[in-house]
């Protein structure tokens, strides 16, 4: 058994080779570097946190949390997020910190697999959270730092697209009453977008043909700035029309950030987090699938931790985006120094003298290398010192 699995990985795991460790390193510098440009600081927390209070809280569903016992009987998780972990510091060691706070993260979180599935069961987060501001100001600022964040990284085509839990809760609520079980239905078909099956749901129901054609219509709620007057004129109470009012303002801020290009509006976006509470979003690129990044407004969880406060951020799936941006670089970006048994010493003063310039630099002897033209091509640059110190 121990030799069979000599090279095996546990569910969900995946090692991160030279190249790709590189291109994350470098898109992770770039992400942070915009994000530390509208002043937020980052921080981080433990991977371990206690299941009674992270734990519970955190929108991760139960069967995914990867659970360990301490020495002492207390039931720990891997933290399966970032944003709980986060409210927990908020409001304990910085409860009389000013506010708004301007928070931001990079790390891996961990999420169990109950198959393999292409999931990964650790993956790498870089966020923000902007804790105590309720204005739709707020929700504006994440939404054009994260369209700018992934700008920084060299990706221009992406779409974010942008919801309100408020709206979709309150249409089922007039529609559907007291059903849980029917709306449980209809949310999680519109979570997993399979709008076939929403359709198909609709269908069975027992309702009255004009209330059965109000939920097909919400499936047409989807588009640019035309979406609202549909939406108005579809929204059954008051809690429907604050949120394509919420949703106009939003959108008059992005359109102030520049950043409106990239923007779509659904109004019947779902998250599988269970603590939104407004304005929510998701980000998309071409060619990759599954979801880039994905945020919204949270003004329920930090009081569960006793702190009165609202808190708004966002998530970037840093190997995903890695993938999206598919930066295939040509060649080895280090410089070689080819040297022989006379030239060793006068070799590694050379590699001094380039590192000391920034390079990256590979000390080589001629005798272990193969095919030295080769070897030549892959590299950025080689100072060949068996042909007296030349460049080659």
């Amino acid at each position: 058994m121990a030799r069979r699995l000599m090279f095996e990985k546990p569910l969900g795991m995946r090692d991160t080779l030279p190249f790709f460790y590189n291109q994350k390193s470098k898109v992770r510098e770039q992400l942070k570097s915009s994000i530390l440009s509208y002043g937020y600081s980052f921080m981080d927390t433990p991977f371990l946190e206690y299941h009674e209070t992270v734990g519970k809280v955190s929108a991760t569903k139960e069967q995914r949390l990867f659970k360990l016992l301490d020495q002492q009987g207390h039931t720990l998780v891997l933290r399966p997020d970032m944003t709980a972990p986060i409210a927990r510091v908020a409001a304990s060691q910085l409860k009389d910190a000013e506010y708004p706070l301007r928070l931001a993260y990079d790390g891996p979180v961990f999420r169990a697999q109950q198959a393999e599935g292409g999931k990964p069961a650790q993956f790498e987060q870089v966020g923000t959270e902007l804790i105590g501001d309720h204005s739709s100001y707020g929700d504006a600022e994440v939404i054009a730092l994260l369209a700018e964040s992934l700008k920084q990284t060299g990706l221009n085509d992406f779409v974010i697209t942008i919801g309100h839990i408020g709206y979709v809760k309150a249409f089922f609520k007039d529609l559907l009453g007291e059903d849980e079980e029917t709306k449980g239905i209809l949310l999680e078909h519109l979570y997993r977008k399979n709008y076939v099956g929403f359709r198909e749901q609709v269908k069975m129901l027992t309702l009255a043909e004009e209330k059965k054609n109000a939920l097909l219509e919400l499936l047409n709620l989807r588009g640019g700035s035309e979406v609202f007057s549909a939406s108005k004129s579809l929204a059954r109470n008051q809690i429907c029309m604050q949120a394509v009012n919420e949703l106009k303002q939003l959108h008059k801020l992005l359109s102030n950030y520049g950043v409106e290009e990239h923007v779509r509006f659904d109004f019947n976006l779902i998250s599988h987090m269970n603590y939104y509470t407004g304005i929510l979003f998701e980000g998309y690129a071409p060619n990759l699938g599954a979801l880039l990044c994905n945020g919204g407004r949270y003004d329920t969880l930090l009081p569960s931790f006793q702190l009165n406060a609202s808190a708004t951020g966002f998530a970037v799936h840093l190997e995903r985006l890695v993938e999206a941006l598919d930066d295939q670089e040509n060649g080895d970006q280090r410089v070689s120094v080819i040297v022989d048994d006379d030239t060793h010493a006068s070799g590694i003063e050379k590699a001094k003298e380039l590192r000391q310039e920034g390079f990256q630099v590979l000390l080589q002897h001629v005798d272990q290398i193969p095919d030295l033209e080769e070897f030549k091509k892959q590299l950025k640059e080689s100072v060949d010192f068996t042909s007296k110190g030349g460049r080659s």
